[in-house]
């Protein structure tokens, strides 16, 4: 090694500002004796669907279980087919199949990773009945034209928003444009926890008390069981340490997007780098480039100190666990699966430290990996 290691990423940096607030909040959780469905979920669930911008909040386990829950919740005619994204991570996949539907995989756009409008009508069929749609790595999806393609065919409309934390298109936050948005608060996330922990949002009151039954074994009343639900619960010492850090996610947000600027200035022509646009405000929950020879720049880059990492290796209808639910050809797919890789980009890291990454991939022996093909 020539250089210190550039960590992808480092949960225990990021934290470490927050440290003696995070540390303040457990306490209080510990000694009140209430640990789950308490007032700090009730508090934390007032306060992100007011940061979001939509009337309910309903905190769940994790990001899979908002999902499947809420296409649950819609109470579609089973199995229904749902247009989902082809790249997407596996648990919007999941989600879908577990809720007793069929996903139907929809191709991105090659430039911005996210599921391309103009292939949802050749993708309908006559049981089609939603779609569900995944802001992947912190960019929102065209939701302008998604929700007219919606309410053109009368489809349910699922976000899924485990990447996009504070994104908006055109001033709407993601989660607020379709029936139901679903986060994930996995450690990593921009707004993380410090566990697993979900969230759904909704401006549906119905489906909103139906959520609320569902994710505590379908009871709202102690005892009284209403639906076939689960246990799904966002518990309080979660739900503490998130309203901790929903009140810091606007600077994290700042200091995600100042880094990318530093990307988009420094790294070399030859490297794709994310699209950006002017009514698209991106969170960069990952910061992606594409690269033919991925897999040998990434070991170079590991080489010269800095680490990577690639989202997602294999895409869902590659994945044996879909050997039965998924089929066919998905050449775009495919081709982001084979060629992205992620740039370290968080709160942890510092300017100097991004600058540096960007000199390593500035070097002149690195162009050999990008001109393989052309992308």
């Amino acid at each position: 090694m020539t250089k210190p290691i550039i960590e992808f990423e480092s949960l225990a940096r990021t934290n470490q500002t927050l440290m003696s607030d995070l540390e303040a909040a457990s306490s209080k959780v510990i000694r009140s004796g209430w640990y789950v469905l308490g007032c700090e979920v009730a508090a934390f669930e007032t306060e992100f669907a007011a940061y979001v911008g939509s009337r309910h909040c309903i905190g769940v386990a994790n990001g899979l279980d908002a999902l499947m829950l809420s296409i649950e919740a819609l109470d579609l005619p089973k199995p229904s087919d749902i247009l989902v994204a082809s790249n997407t991570y596996i648990a919007t996949i999941l989600a879908i199949v577990r809720a007793g539907h069929r996903p139907v995989l929809v191709e991105p756009v090659l430039e911005t990773f996210n599921l391309d409008p103009t292939l949802l009508e050749q993708a309908m069929t006559s049981e089609t009945r939603a779609i569900c749609v995944t802001h992947l790595f912190g960019k929102p999806c065209r939701m302008d034209a998604i929700t007219a393609f919606a309410h053109k065919y009368d489809l349910r409309l699922i976000e899924d928003c485990a990447q996009s934390h504070g994104a908006t298109l055109a001033g709407t936050m993601t989660g607020t444009f379709g029936d139901a948005g679903c986060f994930s608060f996995y450690p990593t996330k921009n707004l993380g926890a410090l566990g697993d922990a979900g969230a759904v949002v909704t401006n549906d009151d119905a489906l909103a008390d139906r959520l609320r039954h569902l994710r505590n074994y379908g009871s709202k009343l102690k005892y009284v069981n209403e639906y076939p639900g689960v246990n799904s619960r966002l518990d309080e010492l979660q739900a503490a340490m998130l309203r901790i850090k929903l009140r810091h996610l606007n600077d994290l947000t700042s200091h995600k997007r100042m880094l990318a600027d530093i990307y988009f200035k420094g790294l070399p022509n030859w490297i794709p780098l994310p699209v950006r646009r002017a009514d698209e405000f991106d969170v960069f929950h990952i910061f992606a480039i594409r690269c033919p020879q991925r897999d040998a720049l990434r070991q170079y880059m590991f080489e010269h100190g800095i680490k990577t990492e690639i989202h997602y290796p294999i895409p869902p209808h590659k994945q044996q666990a879909m050997a039965g639910a998924l089929s066919g050809s998905y050449p775009i797919a495919e081709a982001l699966h084979a060629t992205e890789l992620s740039l370290p980009i968080s709160m942890g890291h510092t300017a100097g430290e991004i600058n540096a990454v960007c000199e390593v991939l500035s070097a002149h022996e690195v162009r050999q990996f990008f001109e393989a093909e052309r992308l």
